[in-house]
């Protein structure tokens, strides 16, 4: 199975850490990265994904971000418009886009402890969403 991963850059002392356990675990369950990208934040990563999904050579991507609380409403905004164009995606291409990423109205101390579980949960996603569209398909 070939993945991408894409992380956003926003929050990088969050998301570095997600990317590594996203490899870590990936190479763990004998999944082949293919390519691992960043975005400024996780509001870019749709144009990146589509253009991954695209590929004949990925099989599904993985998506990493934190998205912490601020002073205002935008962290909803946010997370909202990615969730559903990332379902957009996965159903456009029907190819498996998991969402690791954390919030809306998370704080900083949350995102801290959703690193490792929300990172592994994205991949092993990835890979029983892929499985079972295998069998499907067949």
């Amino acid at each position: 199975m070939n993945i991408a991963i894409i992380t956003a850059e926003f929050n990088r002392e969050i998301t570095s850490k997600m990317l590594d356990l996203a490899i870590e675990k990936a190479n763990a369950l004998k999944m082949n990265i293919k390519y691992t990208t960043q975005v400024p934040g996780v509001f870019d990563m749709p144009l990146m994904i589509d253009t991954l999904l695209q590929r004949k050579d990925v099989d599904a991507v993985i998506t990493l971000g934190a998205v912490i609380k601020g002073q205002t409403k935008h962290d909803e905004l946010i997370s909202h418009v990615t969730a559903k164009a990332i379902s957009d995606l996965s159903i456009k291409h029907q190819k498996p886009v998991t969402l690791g990423i954390t919030g809306p109205g998370m704080s900083d101390r949350q995102a801290h402890q959703r690193i490792r579980p929300v990172a592994e949960r994205a991949v092993e996603a990835a890979k029983k969403l892929f499985e079972e569209l295998e069998k499907i398909r067949k």
